[in-house]
């Protein structure tokens, strides 16, 4: 726990979800489930209407590939090119969805403006550094708490410091304000430096900017947050016991309250199974296999 002074402690995502109505989550369904369905049905149209893959032009443009390699391997690489436009940013803009109707005001690629005190400043740099080129026995381990305090009681001249966060959260009811830097479920090392770096920043803001910062992750591929074992952002974050970071169930319900994480695996493997089914069918031509629960979101 943080002593007072140095900032307010980190409430459990259960406190913060038990406030929030439970009667939001059929409107948050049905957000999810715009947001992915524009974004697919717009790769639909393109993929067998607008810029459909034509055999014919294929091989005479890459004749040697087309007699060495299966067409269907180039149409797989040619839907694959024109689904990743439409499906950028695909988790942001998910969460602002969602907390639209949760808490009633998001922003994306929000730009907080604070001041920051010059020995806090060199602070993060100290612990960064320290995270980053320590080796051995005396390698330094992660501990959000301790270097956030140590951070925080640096003070000094006050600098001008600029922001821009992933996603920026203002509950329009109490006023509660928070920042997430959102990174895909496997971020590397370097996305998570930059993004521990913000987060310290914006939490030694006088005078406070937000009231809460976190490193989010949507997704856990590995189940269980005790589970969680991707290396490179465990060199920044102990990714299992800091209170900044939400991983998977934590990051949606704490945006969306009670039941979210579970509406939206519900809405995307709903969604899933049709669109699957309309790519085996209407894009590939041949009939979807039987088991289509390989690729499920669980």
């Amino acid at each position: 726990m943080i002593k007072a002074g140095f900032l307010i402690s980190y409430p459990s995502t259960k406190k913060i979800i038990e406030k929030m109505s439970q009667n939001k989550q059929k409107r948050i369904a049905q957000a999810i489930n715009h947001v992915v369905t524009e974004a697919m049905d717009r790769v639909m149209e393109r993929v067998l209407i607008t810029d459909p893959f034509i055999q014919e032009s294929h091989r005479a443009s890459k004749p040697l590939y087309a007699a060495l390699v299966p067409d269907e391997i180039f149409k797989g690489s040619h839907f694959e090119r024109r689904f990743v436009t439409p499906f950028g940013g695909v988790w942001e803009k998910l969460a602002k969805a969602v907390a639209l109707e949760a808490h009633g005001a998001c922003q994306l690629g929000h730009t907080i403006e604070g001041t920051v005190g010059k020995e806090s400043l060199r602070r993060i740099q100290e612990v960064l550094n320290k995270l980053e080129h320590s080796r051995g026995k005396e390698k330094t381990r992660p501990n959000w708490s301790d270097e956030l305090k140590y951070i925080k009681a640096g003070g000094g001249q006050p600098i001008p410091a600029s922001v821009v966060c992933d996603i920026f959260i203002q509950n329009q009811k109490n006023g509660t304000k928070y920042a997430f830097e959102v990174k895909a479920p496997l971020p590397n090392s370097d996305q998570t430096k930059v993004s521990k770096e913000k987060l310290f920043k914006l939490l030694a803001m006088e005078p406070k900017v937000v009231d809460y910062a976190y490193y989010a992750l949507p997704y856990n591929p590995y189940g269980k947050k005790s589970d969680y074992q991707w290396k490179f952002p465990m060199r920044w974050f102990n990714m299992h016991e800091d209170e900044s970071v939400l991983i998977g169930n934590e990051f949606w319900d704490l945006i969306g309250g009670q039941g979210t994480y579970d509406n939206f695996i519900k809405e995307i493997n709903i969604l899933g199974k049709d669109y699957r089914e309309r790519i085996y069918r209407e894009f590939l031509g041949i009939e979807p296999p039987q088991d289509l629960k390989a690729g499920i979101l669980k």
